[in-house]
């Protein structure tokens, strides 16, 4: 996770030219973090959402929805009704057996790219 910041304060902090490049990596990143995040436990979306407020990949309800319906479609997340002392039932979402596995292969694959930008040096 550190390394997916660090890189993510380099490329969005510095507002390079280059930023509307950068779009579709802080996309795929965003799906990455999402994952990873419901693989550690069950997360209701207000939660999913406090996890990333603060950092550079902070959003709203209204991108967390749809990538969390497009994880589901893929199977790569489920979720399950859950009774809340606060109001009506609510939707928590984890990763399903699937999820589990390209969280691991994304895991390795970054680890791969993250080596091989480090070895061009700056």
């Amino acid at each position: 996770m550190k390394q997916v910041l660090f890189l993510h304060k380099v490329l969005f902090h510095k507002r390079m030219p280059t930023e509307p490049k950068l779009a579709p990596i802080r996309k795929g990143l965003l799906e990455f973090l999402v994952l990873k995040i419901v693989g550690a436990k069950s997360m209701y979306v207000p939660d999913i959402l406090r996890e990333l407020a603060g950092t550079e990949f902070a959003t709203q309800e209204g991108t967390l929805y749809p990538l969390l319906s497009k994880l589901r479609r893929e199977d790569l997340v489920q979720y399950e009704w859950k009774e809340s002392d606060a109001g009506p039932p609510r939707k928590y979402y984890r990763l399903t057996d699937t999820g589990r596995a390209q969280l691991a292969a994304l895991d390795d694959y970054w680890n791969l790219i993250n080596r091989t930008i480090a070895n061009f040096g700056h």
